[in-house]
């Protein structure tokens, strides 16, 4: 009796009570295809764009949206979210899809 009550509290717990968020961060991904990091304010992240010393969040890099000077940080290219008239990069969140945001950072 005490492995049915205790079978039939599993069930209802795990198709009743609401599944825990995701704790992953979205990411920006450019119109061309190119990566540019975790969307997030984590300075730690080294794939964060609030990162000042990783990859996508150093103003030297080439591939971040800090850099004034690169593909995805000018404010004269097309992929870059500092171009107003720009397409951006696209905003994509964990296990929600594609946002489709295209002016991002505008």
């Amino acid at each position: 009796m005490k492995k049915i009550i205790l079978c039939m509290f599993t069930l209802f717990s795990l198709t009743i009570l609401p599944f825990p968020a995701l704790a992953t961060s979205p990411i920006l991904v450019a119109p061309d295809g190119t990566y540019l990091g975790n969307l997030n304010k984590n300075p730690y992240d080294p794939n964060s764009v609030s990162n000042p010393y990783g990859v996508y969040g150093s103003p030297y890099s080439p591939n971040s949206i800090n850099n004034p000077y690169g593909v995805y940080g000018s404010p004269y290219s097309v992929q870059s979210p500092n171009n107003p008239y720009g397409q951006g990069p696209t905003i994509i969140s964990p296990g929600m899809g594609s946002a489709g945001f295209g002016s991002y950072g505008k």
